[in-house]
């Protein structure tokens, strides 16, 4: 089939990709995603190999750093075919990931998988390969997540009486709620929905 003599003819006709670019914050070299596609973009043209990027599984969670900055991480699994002209094909499925303040999580995170994809199907030399275990990245934790009701969508709130002191805390409202109603209310629900049951005991008892 094409797809494995063309990839091979790319292959006998790439060149290692060095880490040419620098990062302005932190200061670290690295080679991007329009290095590897400036590249082999004309190889790929040349030999009639074309790329259809399939996501297959997509999370994402609030993160908040040491310093208390808030990032938008996003997980990509991503399934990456490569076409001959014949239809002939062989897949690479990678994981990238990515981390945005504002809204280029999943954007980075596809350029992540689709460099990544390349280097590996083509075997793209590096000439000075990076262990990952080198480098240990800023640690961060998943974000705290505000309880939600689940019958107005409003965030539960802890209840403080007029001196400040805490009554009953977020928690313990939606674990009440819980136990009670078998879902996580906030403390108006919860009144509204102890009424809506003492009624219908009501109507059951005179029907």
């Amino acid at each position: 089939m094409n797809i494995y003599e063309s990839i091979t003819s790319i292959m006998s006709e790439g060149y290692a990709i060095t880490k040419d670019k620098k990062n302005q914050q932190q200061g670290f070299k690295y080679r991007g995603i329009d290095d590897v596609m400036n590249t082999f973009f004309p190889l790929l043209s040349k030999h009639h190999v074309f790329c259809v990027p399939e996501v297959l599984e997509c999370r994402r969670e609030e993160r908040q750093t040491n310093k208390g900055g808030n990032l938008i991480y996003s997980i990509l699994t991503i399934r990456y075919t490569f076409y001959a002209e014949d239809g002939s094909s062989v897949s690479a499925i990678v994981v990238g990931e990515g981390m945005d303040s504002g809204d280029k999580a999943s954007n980075k995170a596809l350029a992540v998988g689709m460099k990544y994809a390349m280097f590996q199907v083509f075997c793209i030399p590096t000439e000075e390969f990076v262990d990952p275990d080198e480098t240990t990245p800023e640690p961060s934790v998943p974000k705290t997540s505000e309880l939600i009701c689940a019958d107005c969508g409003k965030p539960i709130r802890t209840v403080t009486g007029k001196d400040g002191t805490v009554r009953m805390t977020a928690e313990e409202i939606a674990s009440k709620s819980f136990e009670v109603y078998k879902r996580k209310l906030c403390m108006d629900c919860s009144r509204k929905a102890a009424l809506d049951r003492a009624q219908a005991e009501v109507v059951d008892r005179l029907s």
